[in-house]
Parts: C-alpha cells; sequence; structure tokens
C-alpha cells in the first residue's frame, strides 16, 4: 500500500492545534443550590417561607408538609402517610413517615408564634407502636389547636394518631383497622412477653379513650372481634362506623377539617384577647 502524502492528510487523523483561549477572570464560589424540582422562578429562600411558591415546593419536596399562608389563618399541614418508621430502617421501596422528622417538626410548630394552627392529614397502615405513641402524645399535648383528617386510611397505631388531635374528621370512604399489638422477629414464649403485651396494649387503649368518646369496654371489644378479618382478630371501620363508635368525631373532607381549625384559631385568639383585657383591669 502507498503511503498518503501529507498534502493529502487526513486532518481527522492529524487535527490542527487550536489557539489557547484568553486567561479567564476568576469566578466568585457559587452558594450551594437546593435540591428541589426545576420551577420558572425557583425563589430567594428554599427554606419554606409561607409567601415562598418556590418554598412551598422544597417544603413538600423534603419534608411532604406545608405552611399554608394563603387564607384567613396560617396553618402548618402535616402529612402521615405509608408505615411509620421507628427504630429500626425499613426498606427502601417502602413508603415511610420517619418519626424523628416529626418529632421536631411539632416543636418548631408549637414555638412559632406565626403558625396558628396544625392540620395533620393521615394516610397510614401502622408501623412502629412507641414512634408512633410518642407522635400521638406530642400532638394532644399541644397548645397550638390542631385538626386531624383521615383519608384513605388510619389504621393499627393510625388510630391513637387520628384521635390525639382536638378535633378529628374522617372522609366517608376511609376506614380504619383496631387490633391488638403485634410483633415481628423473635418472640420469647414466656409469660413476661404476654406480659408486656398487654401492657402495650393497655396504654394504647388508655390513650384511645382519654382523646375520644369511645369506652374501653367497646374499644377491647372491637379488638378482640373475631371473624372479620382474615387470618387475624379485631374490626375494620368504615367512616361512618367510626364516628357512631366514637373513635372520630366527625366525618367530613378538607374544607370541613380547615374550617373547623379556623374556628379555633378565632376562638384561641378571642381568648387570649379577654385575658389580656382581664389583666390590664
Amino acid at each position: 500500500m502507498k503511503r498518503k502524502s501529507m498534502e493529502n492528510r487526513d486532518e481527522s487523523y492529524f487535527p490542527m492545534p487550536q489557539p489557547a483561549e484568553p486567561n479567564q477572570p476568576p469566578q466568585p464560589p457559587q452558594p450551594p443550590q437546593p435540591d428541589f424540582p426545576n420551577t420558572d422562578n425557583p425563589g430567594q429562600n428554599p427554606q419554606g417561607d409561607p409567601n415562598d411558591p418556590a418554598g412551598h415546593i422544597c417544603q413538600i419536596f423534603e419534608s411532604g408538609s406545608v405552611t399554608a399562608a394563603g387564607g384567613k389563618h396560617v396553618f402548618h399541614c402535616l402529612t402521615i402517610i405509608g408505615q411509620i418508621e421507628g427504630h429500626y430502617a425499613l426498606p427502601p421501596q417502602t413508603k415511610t413517615t420517619k418519626y424523628e422528622h416529626v418529632i421536631p417538626q411539632l416543636v418548631a410548630i408549637e414555638q412559632d408564634p406565626e403558625i396558628e394552627g396544625l392540620l395533620i392529614i393521615l394516610n397510614t397502615v401502622g408501623g412502629d407502636v412507641e414512634a408512633g405513641l410518642a407522635i400521638a402524645e406530642l400532638i394532644s399535648g399541644m397548645k397550638t389547636p390542631t385538626v386531624s383528617l383521615v383519608l384513605g386510611g388510619g389504621h393499627s397505631i393510625g388510630v391513637p394518631l387520628a384521635c390525639s388531635a382536638r378535633h378529628s374528621f374522617i372522609s366517608p370512604s376511609a376506614t380504619m383497622t383496631v387490633h391488638p399489638v403485634r410483633m415481628n422477629g423473635l418472640v420469647l414464649g414466656v409469660p413476661q412477653t404476654l406480659s408486656y403485651f398487654d401492657k402495650m396494649q393497655q396504654r394504647i387503649t388508655r390513650f384511645v379513650c382519654d382523646n375520644s368518646s369511645i369506652s374501653p369496654q367497646r374499644f377491647r371489644r372491637l379488638m378482640m372481634k373475631n371473624g372479620e378479618l382474615v387470618m387475624d382478630v379485631g374490626s375494620v371501620l368504615d367512616g361512618e362506623a367510626a364516628v357512631k363508635e366514637g373513635l372520630i368525631d366527625d366525618m367530613g373532607g378538607l374544607a370541613e377539617a380547615i374550617e373547623c381549625l379556623y374556628q379555633m384559631i378565632e376562638e384561641q385568639d378571642a381568648e387570649k384577647e379577654n385575658g389580656q383585657k382581664e389583666d390590664e383591669k
């Protein structure tokens, strides 16, 4: 084969050297950008400013909650969905609500003077009993007006969470499952194990009955009912039955829950004003 002459050489094999680019001035360091979905106006404060739409998007994307400030009053909407994750991490494909994320949010909501109320939306299958009870105890002890709304389902430990608010709602198509405490993993067949289960069940029963209208005897009967659940004991209550049994205060949707929260906020504001007037006298 004949070699190609230098005049006919292929420039793709022999690229010409490119002229050196002039020195560019050093660029100032850029602040780290938050990891939230792209929007036309990302905003300047993505940490959840109530007046920043992009902050709302970032707040929902990161924590599944949002502070709503477009109505008559400013309130925080907290969602409890999927399975409540406690001391053990669940598989990544499982939708979870992490109690170490919810507890600091509740503390911040209680201490923030700009947030006037809390709306809790539940659609949970249950989960860790102690983690769920910890969240429920915090909600029930808040001075901030609280309203809960059960959508889809509020099963197992979701029952105390739904009852923990000052006023509770359930949608007509939602259901609530009441059953005894269950445990996964290694269980020792000794009397102490049964005693532990009984004490845990008493804690749940006491909390539910203290924060709802159902009696302890009726709650235990629903819990131990046979023939309704496959391979388990307990009861499944739809929205109407949950209200009739006294577990939930009223049946309604989002509009009714928000209107009730507004009313509670206005009543609390009126009580504060009356208390200040009396102190001035």
